[in-house]
């Protein structure tokens, strides 16, 4: 037993690779306040903005958990269509929200990240745990899209008049270009036309 604690104390000592575990600390900034960052622009702009971005961030992360899930889910003889183009919306969803993470950090806010927190915040509906039919989950990433759109829309006009310039950039050349994209190719989808002959 003292051979086995003299080597632990011994790796304590020499041993700086050894990981720190089961640590507990502070939080050393709450969600919705600001750190005073030098980028030229009001606090209240920051604040609006940090705003703004995380109701847009939350819903764009169910979004995404939406897309995964009727990628999973999808049925039918446009399966493989589908199925493809689900998960590379998902994918391109994801990059719009690492990008908007990443802006209401540099805005010195604190985005919004965990699961539970993006639950309580997002304004799109819960969908059903089970599937539904194709054109059903078609409509539902559609209507998701909508809401998004419109938030983003309120972003740009909002931002624009604060002067925040690198806001309202991210939302118009990648949000709303990307989303827009996005409803093109998912409404192309739910056009009832015959295949073979009119």
């Amino acid at each position: 037993m003292s051979t086995s604690l003299q080597i632990s104390n011994s790796n304590t000592q020499t041993n700086n690779s050894q990981p720190i575990l089961h640590q507990n600390g502070r939080e050393i900034q709450p969600f919705g306040t600001l750190r005073n960052l030098p980028i030229a622009l009001a606090s209240i702009a920051r604040s609006e903005g940090c705003e703004q971005l995380n109701q847009i961030l939350a819903d764009s992360i169910i979004l995404y958990s939406l897309y995964k899930k009727h990628h999973w889910l999808m049925r039918g003889n446009t399966f493989y269509q589908l199925h493809l183009l689900l998960d590379k919306h998902a994918g391109e969803q994801l990059a719009l929200i690492d990008l908007l993470g990443e802006r209401v950090q540099t805005l010195g806010g604190v985005e919004i990240a965990d699961p539970r927190h993006v639950a309580e915040v997002t304004m799109i509906p819960r969908p059903p745990n089970g599937v539904e039919e194709v054109p059903v989950m078609l409509s539902r990433l559609l209507e998701a899209h909508e809401l998004i759109l419109r938030e983003v829309r309120e972003g740009i006009t909002q931002t624009a008049a604060n002067r925040d310039n690198g806001t309202s950039d991210l939302l118009t050349s990648n949000v709303l270009r990307t989303h827009e994209s996005q409803v093109w190719f998912l409404a192309e989808h739910l056009v009832d036309t015959p295949l073979v002959h009119s």
